[in-house]
């Protein structure tokens, strides 16, 4: 590489963009590319590989011994044939989709893989509502919507369950991999696998085109019933090529990833999945997650393989973060082949972003760019991306080609709505939702905002400025930014906290509700507490709130007013609860739904008299 092309210049397709500012002060961006051909069907991806790279691993897992086992190009594509043999035979049709309970393997995306051949939608739903929920209220409701003609899960004691919890609101095919007792009205994996393909699997496969309905993918649900969102396969179409044009390295890259983003979400599921197979590379399914009791299969996975792309969530980051440090090996070998690192779904703590940046740069091969994108489920996910080396963290880039964007005036913030050809045409059995969530010119109204990282030139990018409706008013009239404010604060007080809500609306000052990162906090306060003591007993030690209230007190001292600082905070013993819709199964907080559920612990933030809970820097 000469001198004079820098290695951003090589990833990365020159950064454009068009604006056009309205008389009625909303603002349209849009990039100059056109959007270039996108294909048919997701399908074809799969029969090219087959035969251009037959003998490749495409999907690769540890098996029980902890090897990795998977299956190859044409591998996948003759189990393909099977398994759409058997949808058909078992009644799917895009009324009857197939549901998935489990998370990430192998089989599991075999069946999406057979499903999208055969123009048979496939829901993958979140685990978390079969394992973790103590009423199976949102998997009951999923199910509801869905009218399944099968329904898979991996083991039927494991969910157990769960299947019992939605008996009588189906009556779909149950497939598992295995059932210790060879009893009950279930079908197993190598029955399925052994249907013969035939004539009505290629004439399924020759109707597919870019309007038939490839996922069904649910929302959250943190503010009541999941929706459906449906996902045609001309969005996921579109994303990739969109992709492949804001990163024009990627046709010529084979693509390996060791990933743990979760196939009942966008990101995971149709970004991270699809780019994999729209380039011909190999999978690696990483059974670890950022999470304490977990995270270190993460790192063994990755210490095997070598990724050329990385994806994660701004947590998985944060933890990666302390071995990337420390452990020099793991370091090198980590960044040996890597390409790009991408940050999506919130925006990367500043403090995160700047160190790996800075231990990336020290490779061998030159430095590797962390970069943020921004969507939705609804958006198949891509929307923005940064595809040059910024400044700084949370700058989510430009609209992709064939995107346009519409930035609208709300109070101090620009609301930002989504138009193009991978957006989504509704909601699944709902058009009143389908109708509300579109405005009167055909946008997509995602409740996100967005500001230029400079007004005067949109071409250095655009800033996440959080969700409009997270936003509020102090009594004093002052607006306060609260996706701001927690991210400020969450860099203060690193790493001993792990999420932070902002409370105050209408009040005098701001609060903070603390969801601490327990296992770092122990091992603050070890030579204190014993190691096994209860939660309470480790928040309540005085050297590890004494490091927290140094930290609110600078934050204050960085602010600018009462609007951008917290006066009082609380560490919340309590976890986040994925039942109550306070925080989903990648881990995000759910601002709104946690103040509404804590709302006696705000109340005590804001009482008269100080008590010995909070953690006080009022004067």
């Amino acid at each position: 590489m000469s001198p004079e092309i820098s290695r951003s210049d090589s990833l990365f397709a020159p950064r454009g963009i068009e604006v056009l500012r309205r008389a009625d002060g909303c603002i349209l961006l849009r990039s100059p590319q056109k959007l270039g051909d996108y294909g048919r069907r997701v399908g074809d991806w799969l029969l090219y590989w087959a035969a251009a790279a037959p003998d490749r691993p495409f999907l690769m897992e540890r098996d029980q011994n902890g090897c990795w086992t998977g299956v190859t190009y044409r591998e996948a594509l003759e189990h393909v044939g099977h398994i759409a043999a058997w949808l058909l035979r078992a009644g799917c049709t895009a009324e009857r989709p197939l549901a998935v309970l489990c998370d990430n393997s192998v089989r599991h995306g075999l069946l999406t893989l057979a499903s999208l051949h055969v123009g048979t939608p496939v829901a993958s739903i979140s685990p978390a509502y079969s394992l973790m929920s103590a009423d199976f209220g949102k998997l009951k409701a999923v199910i509801a919507q869905l009218n399944p003609g099968a329904l898979y899960v991996c083991d039927a004691v494991h969910f157990a369950g769960a299947l019992a919890a939605v008996r009588d609101l189906h009556d779909a095919q149950i497939v598992v991999d295995r059932h210790p007792a060879q009893t009950g009205d279930v079908t197993l994996w190598r029955e399925i696998l052994n249907t013969r393909s035939n004539a009505g699997v290629q004439r399924a496969f020759d109707s597919v085109g870019p309007d038939t309905i490839a996922k069904l993918l649910f929302t959250s649900g943190s503010t009541g019933t999941p929706k459906a969102v449906v996902t045609t396969q001309r969005m996921l179409l579109v994303n990739q090529q969109q992709i492949r044009q804001v990163w024009p390295f990627m046709p010529g890259h084979v693509p390996i990833l060791v990933d743990w983003l979760p196939w009942s979400h966008t990101f995971g599921g149709s970004h991270n999945f699809n780019l994999v197979l729209r380039s011909g590379g190999t999978l690696y399914i990483d059974g670890g997650r950022p999470a304490p009791q977990r995270f270190s299969q993460t790192i063994a996975n990755l210490r095997e393989v070598a990724p050329t792309l990385y994806f994660n969530v701004p947590r998985g980051f944060d933890m990666l973060l302390p071995i990337l440090r420390s452990d020099p090996g793991f370091r090198d070998h980590f960044f040996s082949r890597l390409e790009l690192m991408l940050c999506a779904a919130a925006a990367l703590p500043q403090h995160v972003w700047a160190e790996i940046e800075a231990l990336a740069a020290n490779r061998a091969g030159g430095s590797v760019p962390v970069v943020a994108s921004w969507g939705s489920t609804e958006t198949a996910p891509l929307v923005t991306t940064c595809h040059f080396e910024s400044a700084t963290s949370g700058v989510i880039g430009l609209p992709v080609p064939g995107v346009q964007l519409k930035l609208v005036p709300r109070g101090p913030k620009l609301e930002v709505r989504v138009k193009g050809p991978n957006v989504t045409p509704g909601y699944l059995k709902r058009p009143d939702l389908t109708a509300q969530a579109f405005d009167a010119e055909g946008f997509y109204i995602v409740g996100d905002a967005v500001r230029p990282v400079d007004p005067q030139d949109f071409e250095l990018g655009l800033l996440f400025d959080g969700r409009v409706a997270e936003d509020f008013k102090l009594s004093s009239g002052t607006w306060v930014n609260a996706g701001a404010v927690r991210l400020r604060a969450i860099a203060a007080l690193a790493p001993l906290v792990q999420d932070v809500v902002v409370t105050g609306h209408d009040r005098d000052w701001l609060g903070l509700l603390l969801f601490p990162n327990l296992q770092t906090c122990r091992e603050f306060c070890r030579f204190n507490v014993p190691k096994e003591a209860p939660i309470g007993e480790v928040l309540a030690d005085q050297s590890l709130r004494k490091r927290i209230k140094e930290g609110l007190e600078e934050l204050r001292r960085q602010g600018t007013g009462s609007s951008t600082y917290a006066a009082r905070a609380l560490l919340m013993a309590e976890p986040a609860s994925i039942d109550a819709g306070e925080i989903t199964d990648k881990g995000y907080i759910n601002q709104h739904v946690v103040l509404e559920r804590r709302n006696a612990l705000v109340e005590s933030l804001y009482s008269a008299a100080a008590h010995g809970d909070l953690i006080d820097i009022m004067d």
